[in-house]
């Protein structure tokens, strides 16, 4: 019997949302929130600069790849929600 972290795991590696991507998100969203914060931005602009980089990068993303690396444009959805908040998650982790 699998136990209910593993099976969580599981469906994030099928529905494509965990990827060896995921953790350069992790750290892209460490290391811009370090910078904002040596720029002396408040918490908030911290996290939403994280946020704002993260959809731009999405965006181009999209723009040079499409959804063709995911198969499917559910996939690429899933993925796309994953990284957008395992990025701005560790940002707002930093701030507190």
């Amino acid at each position: 019997m699998k136990s209910p972290i593993a099976k969580l795991v599981n469906w994030q590696l099928s529905t494509g949302q965990l990827d060896h991507w995921t953790t350069y998100h992790i750290a892209a969203g460490a290391f811009l929130c370090k910078i904002f914060q040596w720029l002396h931005w408040s918490d908030f602009w911290c996290v939403m600069g994280v946020f704002i980089i993260g959809v731009a990068w999405e965006v181009f993303e999209w723009v040079i790849e499409n959804y063709g690396p995911y198969k499917t444009k559910k996939r690429w959805a899933y993925n796309t929600a994953a990284d957008l908040i395992v990025e701005t998650a560790m940002a707002w982790w930093m701030v507190l």
